[in-house]
């Protein structure tokens, strides 16, 4: 920076900017770097690479980097053998500590050694720095990690350059911040990273959060963005680890750590006695307890430690409490002495892990401390900063005069003496004796009546005509000092607390006494003089005492300068404050280093660089052969500078001097480029010329070519203006011509056509006459016999009439007879005891053949047991024999006398040998017989697996049967419900009963377990109260009431019936006339009545609307409503009383179509209306009460279930119609296509293949329309799943019989198009989903095996196995056999299945005709309804009623407010 033009503040400025946005954050002003903190990594000027590039490198020939100065700090103890030191200074977040890691780092490179377990001293240093920083780093405002001490570290090296070892000292500890931190900032960081920790240790601890422990949180601020407290806390417990710190010392500080979280949060109340206190309450006994129990001492020596004091005096020893202010100060004094003790014992440990080296030759210094403070308060702790950095700014100026003065003796120059700025001033205002500041201070904290206003007013009599010393006018206990770098204003509040450094005894005595090694080791044992009384120590005079001694070390050592500065306050890259950065470079002394330079000779140059740049000044001056020394010399006396000095080197320029020779450079090589830019604006001009001119010479030979065209263009038009003129002349004489030729045709052609029109109105009035009379004679013959027809029509219609009243007459009298419905009812009760005679006799035949079997398996057993019996029987008896032959030969003579002896010897063992063969043939005769007894329980294995067989099929036969039965009760159930309904029109319709509604007024007892009910289908005696029971002596004035509310409950009901005959649509995909008709049936409790005839006029309503069978439209849309209806209808009414008029037993509820028809039919049309509405509100329609339904409540459930099958089935049916006729072209593919096919012709066109499948898209299309329409509808899924099913089933079922019953159908061809059929309905259930079509594509399996086995090429290869088992497995052998002597290849004259298959199909086929299989290979169509009202029940969604709006034409009616009600809800 020294070599600028213009050396003053404006131009370091823009210097150090403009090098910042290059990131260029190093410059230098002489020997001093200044470094500009990024905020942002920068890898590249800190790798090994640009390490290399600064080994050995001069000061200033790179580019200004730390690297340099650590290079030129080791060169110079290398080859002078002396201490140098690095100075390494700055405000809070500037970047002091990330410099001090580069320049170990660098220092490390040059003179790395290996140190302990193979980490060097440097790694070693670096290691401490997370526990150093964890125990010594706070947030503060300016910096989210502040050093809150100073550091020094000494890194030594032996006599070969190498690091032999290296101690770090500290100095001046804020200790005040354990107890007192304001917002927003933060205590030290140990404290946050053990509240972080995880549970376990916490627990050990018994700590909780941050926000619970007063020392913390006095400030707001408990987390830092971007910083994890738990990881930290972590990788400080390795940090420790690798330093050399062991497990039980980590705890052990950790404790300590915790002790005074704990000891923050005793509080203290007045005692009973004056001046005394007490632990306030539970919460404070808890923390204290917890701090003894952490630092292992008695509680209740912890608590008179903190509230008692005692006072030695030569008579007696006193002992006093304190008031509770002086205890709180007494325990903040505790937790600062413990943790003052303990920061400094992990420093010590620090040390000793690194390792120093006594013998090292010299070492290198790098101080880190923190640089020049100015807040808005200011307290001790800034002035003991501001303290410090006044002696480094003295150190400082001295030595950077003195690098002047060297410069100026090395190059022999005539220099004189150079004034600076000396601060001894202010030195001697802090630290004089016996009148400074700190002496003052030491003098007050000796008396205990001191305050901080009798020191404020001390010092403001001491120091009142110091210049540096301001008093302020508006405070009674601040001061400022006017530093080198500007006043500074502290408050002396909390001077004299701050500055004491004793340690109480009673403090000292509890902790020496600790349980705990470590605790106890803090505090050792004080001799015992001075553990009697407390001698006093202050920090201010301690720190003087450690100040003085760093400034002994630096002056001993050869010092270099680093001021490390912040760019701006908001520490994010790239953003460059002016006013905070020429303040910090005024608070380090950098621009009082400029004023100094600029005061003697500021620009220096070499001869060679001076030359160089000024060299054009004189160019006469180079031409020559004189020295460089000379040459500068004749250029300076050339351009008239005074005052100027040539040394050895260099030239030595006053300040200005250097730019005025700029100037006069910048003038001469401005007239220079003058001159080049004339030359340049020659040559551009005449070549411009050159271009013109060609130009324009182009320019006119294009405009005389453009004239002759002109020209020629104007000759051309006159000539063709002469011929249009000729032919238009032409053309009017001919118009004019032809005008007049056609109007003398016009005129002769009106003559002719008035006489031809005059002509043809004669002939058309003589036609018209003949035609009318023609008319009036055929009216006249037509009245005459339209009369003859009409009397005849009469005649009839009365002869029919009098013949239809006769055979009404009948059929009422056979509806009234019953015995012909007994009659039915007594065969289908044979019938049910028959098939229950023959399935008990089935079954006691299965007993029988169980028991048969048994008994026989129980004889061959014992058969097989005798026979082994006797085996072993005959071998003992062998066996015996034999021991007796072995023993009579043994016992026998050996010597034979006479022949007698041995005859009769040889006659008994010839007799013994027989009997042995006897025993063997009789051994064999049991084998044999052994043998055909297992031959023989072989066989009834075998019977018996049989016999199983048929018993399982027995068991099938029984279970058919059970079916069968089943089924028939069902049908005895519908029968005896049709025999209980036409007893009761019996009694409706009976002579002596008389109708309900002729009655004057009914009272509706509900029926109840006193006044009857109906048990087993009989009914009580007649003692028993009637259920309805008139009361006509009543008065005529109570029946008006009634009446009118009968007649306003008909009027509703009349509503309901004429809006539900409308089409209402749908609601949210919910039928509206379905929702409307079961919310006012509910309300008006029309399922409770007895009598009502609502029912059957909705029941009259729904069939007056499906009349037409053909509209499916209408169709639907009452299929939609009839089983949401009936959903509803199903979750709501109980059967209990129906029990009434219907037998006990149970009915199934897939009751035939028939007796649900005829039950809706016959209903009585004379039921009275019922007087049920009252002001009672019913409960939510949506929750689905159970109700207790009566007769026709559930009668009505039976009808509308009936007609839903009834519209189910007409849906089907019109769908069947209406793909029958596309069916019958299906099966067959039409003739052309076939031709084409047999001839082998494959060319058929687009149009040809399109009409082969015509038919089928016709199917797809009915079947896609009818599903539109049923969607449309919101038809149930369950129903169109079912209706498709069974339409693919019929579809199945016709292609299948077809098939089999024309032999021209079972062709290859034929097989081809069909499953090209097939194909499409396949895509089509693909297109539809499978909520709708669901397993529909399976009910075509028959059709589909067939095809496959007509179009399967090697027919003659298949076996009947795989035909029936893997191709056809559906298929029956008939079918089989029908379809393999049908086939017939028409396409490539292929063979059907081997005649063994054949044959092996005809036998199976005659052993299924002896079992009784039947033998028929047709299908049958299904057309039962393949549902009952629990399967579309439970496969439907619960309807929320309540949701539906209610339509138009009731909804302002007051009769259905209910419906407004229910929506609302």
């Amino acid at each position: 920076m020294t070599k600028l033009s213009y050396l003053h503040e404006p131009g370091v400025m823009q210097n150090l900017a403009a090098r910042y946005e290059l990131n260029e954050i190093y410059t230098y002003t002489g020997n001093i770097l200044i470094a500009i903190n990024p905020f942002q990594r920068l890898p590249h000027l800190y790798d090994t690479h640009m390490m290399e590039q600064y080994k050995g490198a001069a000061l200033g020939e790179l580019s200004p980097h730390v690297f340099a100065i650590a290079d030129v700090a080791y060169r110079a103890m290398i080859n002078e053998g002396k201490s140098n030191s690095i100075l390494v200074s700055g405000e809070s977040g500037a970047g002091k500590t990330e410099t001090t890691k580069m320049l170990m780092r660098y220092l490390a490179h040059l003179g790395g050694r290996s140190g302990v377990e193979g980490r060097t001293v440097e790694q070693q240093v670096l290691e401490s720095n997370p526990v150093l920083e964890a125990f010594g780093n706070a947030k503060t405002v300016r910096n989210n990690n502040s050093s809150r001490f100073g550091k020094f570290v000494e890194i030594q090296f032996d006599k070969s350059g190498r690091i032999s070892g290296a101690a770090v000292r500290t100095y001046l500890l804020e200790r005040s911040r354990v107890c007192q931190i304001s917002d927003p900032e933060r205590n030290y960081h140990c404290f946050y990273l053990l509240c972080a920790a995880p549970p376990e240790e916490r627990e050990k601890y018994k700590l909780g959060s941050p926000e619970s422990y007063h020392y913390l949180n006095q400030s707001k601020c408990y987390k830092l963005d971007g910083v994890s407290d738990a990881e930290e806390y972590l990788a400080t417990r390795r940090a420790m680890d690798i330093v050399g710190i062991s497990e039980e010392e980590q705890d052990a500080i950790f404790k300590v750590v915790a002790a005074i979280l704990h000891l923050g949060n005793i509080e203290f109340a007045k005692g009973e006695e004056i001046d005394s206190s007490v632990i306030k309450d539970e919460k404070s006994r808890f923390h204290l307890n917890t701090t003894a129990e952490l630092l292992k001492c008695d509680p209740k020596s912890l608590e008179d430690a903190l509230i008692k004091r005692v006072m030695v005096t030569p008579e007696e020893i006193i002992t006093r409490t304190l008031d509770p202010e002086a205890a709180l100060g007494s325990k903040d004094a505790f937790a600062k002495t413990i943790y003052s003790r303990l920061f400094d014992w992990i420093v010590e440990k620090i040390n000793v892990s690194i390792g120093q080296d006594p013998n090292s030759k010299a070492i290198i210094g790098v101080l880190d401390i923190y640089g020049f403070e100015s807040f808005k308060h200011n307290s001790f702790e800034q002035f003991c900063i501001n303290f410090t950095n006044e002696k480094l700014q003295q150190h400082f100026n001295q030595h950077v005069f003195k690098m002047e003065q060297e410069d100026y003796e090395k190059e022999q120059i005539n220099w004189s003496y150079i004034e600076f700025v000396d601060n001894q001033d202010v030195l001697d205002l802090i630290e004089k004796k016996p009148g400074g500041i700190i002496a003052l201070l030491d003098e007050a904290c000796m008396f205990p009546k001191s305050t901080h206003e009798t020191f404020a007013q001390k010092m403001y009599q001491t120091f009142a005509k110091n210049k540096r010393f301001i008093k302020p006018k508006l405070s009674r206990t601040n001061f400022t000092i006017s530093h080198y770098a500007g006043e500074v204003t502290y408050m002396a509040d909390l001077f004299l607390d701050k500055n004491k450094d004793y340690v109480v005894a009673e403090h000292q005595d509890l902790l020496t006494a600790s349980e705990c090694p470590f605790v106890a080791g803090l505090f050792p044992a004080l001799p015992e003089e001075s553990s009697k009384s407390s001698k006093f120590s202050s920090i201010g005079s301690r720190f003087k005492l450690q100040l003085q001694s760093l400034m002994e070390t630096l002056s001993s050592t050869e010092p270099h300068y680093i001021r490390c500065v912040k760019p701006n306050s908001v520490l994010k890259p790239f953003i460059f404050e002016n006013v905070n950065i020429i303040q910090q470079l005024r608070c380090g002394g950098v621009l009082e280093a400029i004023r100094i330079s600029c005061a003697g000779y500021p620009t220096r140059r070499t001869f060679y660089e001076f030359l160089l740049r000024f060299g054009v000044l004189a160019p006469e001056v180079l031409e020559r052969n004189s020295d460089d020394k000379a040459a500068c010399q004749m250029i300076l006396e050339k351009m008239g500078l005074k005052g100027y000095q040539l040394g050895k080197t260099k030239v030595f320029l006053r300040a200005g001097q250097m730019a005025e020779l700029d100037a006069r450079r910048t003038e001469v090589l401005g007239n220079a480029a003058r001159t080049l830019q004339r030359q340049i604006r020659t040559y551009i001009a005449r070549k411009d010329f050159v271009l013109l001119r060609k130009a324009a010479i182009q320019l006119q030979s294009c405009w005389r070519a453009i004239s002759a065209c002109n020209l020629y263009e104007q000759l051309r038009r006159e000539a063709a203006a002469l011929k249009i003129q000729k032919n238009f002349r032409y053309h009017t004489a001919r118009l004019s011509y032809l005008t007049l030729q056609n109007s003398a045709i016009i005129v002769q052609a009106g003559m002719r056509a008035m006489t031809a029109r005059s002509e043809f109105r004669f002939r058309k009035q003589t036609k018209a006459a003949i035609k009318i009379q023609a008319h009036v004679r055929c009216h006249r013959e037509y009245s005459y016999y339209r009369r003859l027809q009409k009397a005849a029509i009469v005649t009839q219609c009365g002869w029919r009439r009098r013949v239809a009243r006769k055979e009404l007459r009948n059929l009422k009298m056979a509806a009234r007879e019953t015995g012909a419905l007994k009659e039915a009812k007594d065969k289908l009760e044979k019938k049910v005891e028959e098939l229950t005679w023959r399935l008990q006799l089935e079954r006691r035949l299965r007993t029988e053949l169980e028991d048969t079997k048994a008994q026989e398996i129980t004889k061959l057993q014992e058969a097989l047991r005798s026979m082994q019996i006797q085996v072993e029987d005959a071998n003992a008896r062998v066996i015996q024999e034999r021991e007796a032959s072995r023993k009579a030969i043994e016992e026998a003579p050996p010597v034979i006398k006479e022949t007698p002896v041995v005859i009769q010897d040889t006659a008994k063992i010839d007799a013994l040998t027989a009997e042995v063969e006897s025993l063997k043939v009789s051994l064999l005769s049991e084998k044999q017989a052994s043998e055909e007894a297992k031959k023989a329980s072989a066989d009834a294995e075998t019977r018996n697996m049989d016999l199983a067989k048929k018993l399982q099929e027995a068991e099938g036969k029984v279970d058919q049967l059970q079916d069968s039965a089943q089924r028939l009760e069902e049908k005895l159930s519908n029968l005896e419900s049709e025999n209980q309904v036409l007893r009761q029109q019996a009694l409706t319709m009976s002579p002596t009963g008389k109708s309900i509604s002729a009655r004057p007024r009914t009272t509706i007892i509900q029926r109840t377990p006193e006044n009857g009910s109906i048990l087993n289908g009989e009914t009580k005696p007649a003692h028993d109260k009637a259920l309805v029971v008139s009361n006509p002596k009543e008065p005529e004035s109570e029946e008006k009431p009634q009446k009118s509310l009968n007649e306003k409950q008909q009027e509703n009901q009349d509503l309901l019936i004429k809006c539900i005959s409308e089409d209402l649509g749908f609601s949210g995909g919910k039928p509206v006339a379905a929702c409307v008709i079961y919310k006012s049936l509910l309300h008006w409790r029309s399922f409770e009545v007895e009598r009502t005839s609502v029912f059957d006029r909705i029941i009259q309503t729904i069939a007056s609307s499906i009349e037409a069978p053909e509209n499916n439209d209408v169709l639907a849309y009452w299929l939609c409503n009839a089983s949401t209806l009936l959903m509803l209808l199903q979750h709501t009414l109980k059967a209990n009383g129906a029990a009434s008029l219907t037998p006990q037993r149970r009915r199934s509820s897939s009751a035939s179509l028939f007796g649900r028809m005829s039950q809706g039919l016959r209903a009585s049309p004379q039921s009275a209306g019922l007087s049920f509405l009252n002001n009672r509100m019913l409960g939510r329609v949506d929750d689905l009460r159970q109700v207790e339904a009566k007769y026709p409540a559930l009668l009505f459930k039976q009808q509308l279930t009936a007609f839903l099958e009834k519209m189910y089935g007409m849906i089907r049916d019109n769908l069947k119609k209406e793909i029958s006729p596309l069916l019958g072209l299906c099966i067959q593919a039409p003739r052309t296509s076939r031709a084409s096919l047999v001839k082998g012709r494959q060319q058929a066109s687009a149009v040809a293949q399109q009409a082969l499948i015509a038919h089928w898209q016709s199917i797809v299309k009915s079947l896609n329309n009818y599903l539109n329409m049923m969607k449309a509808n919101y038809v149930p899924a369950f129903l169109v799943r079912k209706v498709f099913s069974q339409i693919f089933s019929f579809i199945n079922v016709q292609l299948f019989n077809s098939l089999l019953l024309r032999r021209e159908c079972c062709s290859f061809s034929n097989g081809e198009y069909v499953k090209s059929g097939l194909a499409e309905l396949e895509q089509w259930c693909c297109y539809a989903t499978e909520e709708y079509v669901g397993s529909s594509w399976d009910e075509l399996k028959h059709i589909r095996q067939a095809v496959g086995f007509l179009v399967i090429h090697q027919k003659p290869k298949k076996t009947l196995n795989e035909i029936s088992n893997e191709l056809c497995p559906v298929l029956s052998i008939q079918q089989l056999y029908r379809i393999s002597t049908m086939y017939w290849d028409d396409k490539y004259g292929t063979h059907s299945v081997s005649s063994d298959v054949i044959s092996s199909m005809r036998v199976l086929m005659t052993e299924d005709s002896n079992n009784s299989v039947s033998s028929s290979f047709l299908l049958d169509d299904d057309s039962s309804i393949p549902f009952s009202v629990d399967d579309l029940s439970k496969s439907m969604q619960q309807v929320d009623v309540a949701d539906v709006e209610p339509p138009p034409l009731i909804r302002e009616n007051s009769g259905f407010v209910f419906l407004h009600q229910r929506s609302d809800l």
